[in-house]
C-alpha cells in the first residue's frame, strides 16, 4: 500500500472536514473508497477520485450536546447526534489506545449493525484494516473515531432477533433464504418486512455457529465468500444495495483479530443476520446467467476496472472480492468474475 507520501492520510483529513452523510441519509463512502484505492495500488488516483466525489458531500452537522460516559445511552441511534458522537470517540481515542476503545464499544454497537445499510460497520472495517496493516498515524486513528461515531448515531436493530442454532453452512443458508415480497423504500423500511416473510427467520437461524475461535473465523470467511459468489448470480436485483451483504461481513472479518475470542461467535452471528436481511430485501428472486469470465485477468486488472469506473460501491465490493480470490483454490476465478459483474451492473444501474 502506497502511503509513503501521505496520500491516504491527506485524503482522510479532507474527508473529516465533511459530514458522514449527504442528502439526508446517503452515506459518505469517501473514507472507505480511498482506503481501498490506496491499498490496492491505486494511490495515484485517490485525490483525483476525491476531487470528483467531494462535490456531493455536505458540511459537518452542528453539534447539539456533549455525550459523556454517563449519557451515551440516550444518544445511541440518534442520527441528529452524529457530530456529538464523533467528538465523543475522538476524545476517547485521544486518551486511550484505539484497540481498547474498539473492544469496549464493539458489543454495544454490534446489535445495531444494520443501521445506514451497514455502512458504519463497513467504514470501521476499512479503518481497522489500515491501523493493523499500515500503522497508527493520527488521521487513521481519527478515522476510526469518525466511523465509530457514525455507527453509534445510526445504530439500528433489525425488527426480529436472529439466533442461529442450526447446522447449515453459510452457502447453504444463503441459498435457501426466501425473499421479501415487493420490498420498496430505504433499508429501514424494507427490514420491517422480515418478520412477515415466510421462512426467513427459520432459514436465518439454520446457520451453524461453531464455538472454536479458528472455526468461527473460517465460517465468517466462508460467509464472505458465499455472499461474493451469490452476488454474481443475484446482484441484478439491486446492484448497489446488495453489495452490502458482502462488505458488511467482510468488515467484521477485518475487525476480528482485534477482538477477544469471546466476541467472535456473536460477531459472526450478527454479521450473518445483516447479510441475510440485506439479501432478503435486495437480491433478485431468480439468478441471471453466469458472471463475465475473469479467468484471463489478474486481480490487479480487475481492481483497475473498478477504479476506472469511479463508483465507490464497485470499488468496495471488488476490494472484498480480491480478498476472496486470494484464498480461492488455484484456477477458481469466480470471485473475480463476480467482481466484474458488479462493476458492469453498477455502471448500468447508474
Amino acid at each position: 500500500m502506497d502511503t509513503a507520501n501521505g496520500t491516504l492520510d491527506e485524503a482522510l483529513e479532507r474527508l473529516h472536514a465533511r459530514g458522514p452523510e449527504y442528502r439526508g441519509y446517503l452515506s459518505n463512502h469517501g473514507p472507505m473508497a480511498v482506503e481501498a484505492l490506496a491499498r490496492r495500488g491505486q494511490a495515484g488516483t485517490v485525490h483525483r477520485w476525491l476531487d470528483a466525489y467531494e462535490a456531493r458531500l455536505e458540511d459537518v452537522p452542528s453539534p447539539r450536546a456533549r455525550i459523556s460516559d454517563g449519557t451515551w445511552h440516550e444518544a445511541l441511534g440518534d442520527p441528529r447526534r452524529v457530530t456529538d458522537w464523533i467528538a465523543y470517540f475522538s476524545r476517547q481515542v485521544a486518551v486511550r489506545p484505539w484497540r481498547e476503545v474498539l473492544i469496549e464499544w464493539w458489543p454495544r454497537l454490534l446489535p445495531g449493525i444494520a443501521g445506514a445499510a451497514a455502512h458504519p460497520v463497513i467504514r470501521v472495517g476499512h479503518a481497522v484494516r489500515t491501523l493493523l496493516v499500515e500503522g497508527e498515524d493520527a488521521p487513521r486513528v481519527a478515522e476510526l473515531a469518525h466511523a465509530l461515531g457514525y455507527w453509534a448515531a445510526r445504530h439500528t436493530l433489525l425488527p426480529v432477533s436472529v439466533r442461529p442454532s442450526g447446522g447449515a453452512t453459510p452457502a447453504e443458508a444463503l441459498a435457501a433464504l426466501p425473499r421479501a415480497t415487493d420490498p420498496s423504500g430505504p433499508p429501514v423500511e424494507r427490514y420491517q418486512l422480515l418478520p412477515g416473510t415466510p421462512g426467513w427467520l427459520r432459514t436465518a437461524e439454520s446457520l451453524h455457529v461453531p464455538t472454536a475461535p479458528e472455526a468461527i473465523r473460517d465460517e465468517l470467511t466462508a460467509l464472505v465468500r458465499a455472499t461474493t459468489l451469490h452476488y454474481g448470480a443475484y446482484g441484478h436485483g439491486d446492484p448497489v444495495m446488495l453489495v452490502h451483504a458482502t462488505t458488511a461481513p467482510s468488515a467484521v472479518l477485518r475487525v476480528l483479530p482485534v477482538l477477544p475470542h469471546e466476541l467472535w461467535g456473536r460477531s459472526f452471528a450478527v454479521a450473518w443476520a445483516a447479510s441475510a436481511a440485506i439479501t432478503a430485501v435486495y437480491a433478485a428472486d431468480a439468478p441471471q446467467p453466469a458472471s463475465p469470465d475473469a479467468s484471463s485477468m489478474t486481480p490487479e486488472e480487475v481492481f483497475e476496472e473498478a477504479a476506472l469506473s469511479g463508483d465507490a460501491h464497485a470499488i468496495k465490493f471488488v476490494d472484498t472480492a480480491l480478498d476472496v480470490a486470494a484464498t480461492s483454490e488455484d484456477g477458481d476465478s469466480r470471485a473475480l468474475s463476480a467482481a466484474l459483474k458488479a462493476i458492469r451492473l453498477i455502471e448500468k444501474d447508474d
